[in-house]
């Protein structure tokens, strides 16, 4: 066998160019998986942004709906407000009418209290007055028995009760205290008792024809009617 015969065989046994692999030559089960899944994820990728979207949208349609309620709200606050302004001044007025009247009662009490203490300053020696009064009663009635003659024994012994009646009576009198005029006056409820009544000739009916007890004022207060007896 010659020198070509030897080198046509070796090239029949070892190729030059490899043949290349077939089209449909499948790739190792995990490169082809992982493609296969890339090329899903890559097509999936869009619809699923769309669909978040898709989900996001009512919230952002509950926001808007949040903000629609906002003025809402805001003007049942302004309405509480104003309910409670209303119901403060409502209750601050009558606070304010309260005072003025607890102001007035005071002024008022203080009224009265001060007439009364004026009063009973001004009629301090009301009761004791009352009870001198009999005593220059009695010494009226005494002197009322003495005669005309003034040099017998009843005249001298009423010239002592004459001083003491005299010193009652100017004491009544610095107390303000005066005998009320009824002897010949017309009746009048306010400063005469009628005791009696009787008829008298030349005389008109209601005028006082005796004082059987002496009344007194005592400054502007009648201290005690005078006891009369009236003509009819």
């Amino acid at each position: 066998m010659n020198e070509e015969t030897k080198e046509i065989k070796e090239e029949e046994k070892h190729p030059h160019h490899e043949e290349p692999k077939p089209h449909h030559e499948h790739e190792k089960p995990e490169e082809h998986h992982e493609k296969h899944h890339d090329h899903h994820e890559e097509h999936k990728h869009p619809h699923e942004e769309h669909h978040h979207d898709h989900h996001e949208h009512p919230k952002k349609h509950e926001k808007h709906h949040c903000h629609h309620d906002k003025p809402g709200k805001e003007k049942k606050i302004v309405h509480d407000l104003e309910e409670r302004m209303k119901k403060l001044e409502v209750s601050l007025k009558e606070a304010e009418e309260k005072a003025m009247r607890e102001k007035a009662e005071a002024i008022n009490y203080r009224k009265r209290k001060d007439d009364e203490v004026a009063r009973m300053m001004k009629y301090a020696s009301e009761d004791l007055i009352k009870e001198i009064l009999p005593i220059v009663d009695s010494f009226e009635r005494a002197i009322d028995m003495d005669d005309d003659n003034l040099e017998d024994e009843v005249s001298k012994f009423l010239a002592g009760f004459k001083m003491i009646y005299c010193n009652f009576v100017n004491i009544l009198e610095k107390y303000e205290v005066k005998e009320i005029e009824a002897m010949g006056k017309e009746f009048d409820a306010n400063f005469h008792q009628a005791v009696l009544t009787e008829p008298r000739d030349g005389v008109e009916p209601g005028i006082v024809i005796e004082v059987l007890q002496k009344g007194y004022m005592y400054k502007d207060k009648v201290l005690r009617p005078s006891m009369v007896k009236v003509s009819e």
